[in-house]
């Protein structure tokens, strides 16, 4: 089975995007889709950027240890707030902190607002970012407006059906770009140790 991490990129008070982190931890958990876990960068408590881990003289174990969980998952869905048209800057400091992690990783990014366009000015900042870094960007979102009435603190929608339908084509992409990525993976073994398909 696949490993997936949800990245829960918002560490204000009261914050409302945990709550779509925990509905498509819940969507997935349900079907057997994936093994999963959250990473809440609210429990993560990061120091400021100050230098790539590879090149950190002494790295915190909880570093080490969120860069050990990046590696080994199969693909990453982004759970993210709009703050000024922009997304937050813990997650900001997370991208940054690490490099070799994203590289060809699958990654599927959710965005909330508490207005009506879903957080949709985000995309264009966080995608660009994403692929400077050379994450491979899956061709759906996950879009939730107004998401205080939306979904619960538990994550759990107030409109079932139209939740899991999206969240079906959205983890769906990322299930699928988390195959091919892993069929280049032994592909490119294959060349790379002489062997035949």
């Amino acid at each position: 089975m696949h490993k997936i991490v949800i990245i829960s990129s918002s560490i204000r008070f009261g914050r409302n995007s945990h709550r779509v982190a925990q509905f498509l931890y819940n969507y997935i958990v349900e079907r057997s889709l994936a093994d999963i876990e959250i990473l809440d960068l609210k429990e993560c408590n990061f120091p400021i950027f100050e230098e790539r881990l590879r090149s950190l003289p002494d790295p915190s174990p909880a570093v080490l240890e969120v860069s050990g969980k990046i590696k080994k998952a199969d693909g990453v869905i982004i759970v993210t707030p709009e703050y000024n048209g922009g997304y937050p800057a813990s997650l900001k400091n997370l991208i940054d902190l690490l490099l070799d992690e994203w590289k060809r990783k699958p990654i599927a990014v959710a965005t909330v607002s508490k207005g009506q366009f879903g957080g949709a000015h985000v995309i264009t900042s966080l995608v660009f970012c994403l692929w400077k870094i050379g994450a491979i960007v899956v061709p759906a979102t996950f879009a939730v407006a107004k998401v205080e009435t939306a979904y619960d603190a538990n994550g759990s929608p107030a409109n079932k059906e139209v939740s899991d339908s999206i969240a079906k084509s959205f983890a769906g992409e990322l299930l699928w770009c988390i195959e091919a990525t892993s069929c280049m993976k032994i592909s490119a073994q294959m060349q790379t140790t002489g062997t035949e398909a």
